[in-house]
């Protein structure tokens, strides 16, 4: 491996290549062990440079966006970890948004607000990258990515560049074809409509009080972990079952929202894994509901 990382070194600039820098310092929930390679790139070209030198060596590659609907664990990721957050460009042309995976999710609709189009206000505060809001198909308040985007530029794990339609994507709730298929986002494109500034700006004004008075937004957390049952709301199981304020470590489930967990000082990806298995454990012996997780858990058991 020191040979490899040798080699990312020499070919890559140092902003673009740290070896064995702790994942802590990126994800949301401010938990997570050493990546063995960590790449920031800022254009196409070093993605599909840095695809290549992985498969030639058979390396690991692990794509993280903004890192904020995720939890990696403290023995770290081996291989190739790609952070995407350099390439953020947006580009408006009419009704059509053109940005890269990098860019984060509130900017883009600021972006979209400023040239008065509509159709992205859930999105308003949503704490993620392009990328990742296309590979969960994130969404809120009704509305979700699928809605919005017509295309989605990938790079194969081949390293073969490929568009899919939104038909293509496979788009489910908090799902999509590239958690099946392990394609890097590259871009995507999002299709709107023209529509009132003052509307627009109102209804994410209001998307945003809502989140910040009833999110934690105060504390680290992982955003919400659990996909939502059908016929249930998962905050209200887990308030139901008395489980708000339960500690495991520096990790607590949210006084303020039961959907969340929370870094409460020092907590540990164990901690924030052991809370959620015990919630599981809880909601499935009080009311017989198996919870999924929202929240990706990756990195070296």
């Amino acid at each position: 491996m020191k040979q490899i990382q040798e080699l990312f070194v020499e070919k890559f600039t140092e902003e673009k290549i740290k070896v064995e820098r702790s994942l802590s310092e990126y994800t949301n929930t401010k938990t997570g062990g050493p990546a063995e390679i960590l790449a920031f790139p800022t254009e196409t070209k070093d993605i599909c440079e840095m695809i290549n030198i992985a498969n030639e060596y058979q390396l690991r590659v692990t794509v993280i966006g903004n890192a904020s609907n995720l939890i990696v664990r403290e023995k770290g990721i081996r291989g190739l970890v790609i952070i995407l957050t350099n390439m953020k460009s947006i580009k408006i042309e009419n009704s059509t948004v053109i940005a890269e995976a990098g860019a984060s999710l509130i900017r883009v609709t600021e972006r979209v607000y400023s040239a008065g189009l509509t159709g992205m206000e859930f999105a308003a505060g949503i704490p993620g990258s392009v990328g990742g809001a296309v590979f969960m198909n994130a969404g809120a308040y009704e509305g979700d990515v699928s809605q919005v985007v017509s295309e989605v530029e990938v790079l194969t794990p081949e390293g073969k560049m490929r568009t899919y339609t939104n038909e293509e994507m496979n788009f489910a709730y908090r799902h999509s074809r590239i958690q099946d298929e392990e394609d890097i986002v590259l871009k995507a494109v999002f299709r709107l409509q023209s529509g009132d500034k003052k509307k627009i700006r109102e209804k994410m004004d209001n998307f945003n009080f809502l989140r910040g008075s009833k999110q934690p937004l105060e504390y680290p957390s992982c955003g919400s972990v659990f996909k939502r049952p059908k016929g249930y709301f998962t905050g209200k199981l887990i308030h139901d079952a008395g489980l708000q304020g339960f500690m495991i470590g520096g990790a607590q489930i949210s006084l303020k929202h039961a959907g969340f967990i929370v870094n409460r000082g020092n907590a540990t990806a164990s901690d924030y894994i052991a809370v959620i298995k015990y919630i599981k454990t809880i909601i499935k012996q009080e009311f017989s509901v198996e919870l999924q997780t929202e929240v990706r858990i990756i990195g070296e058991k």
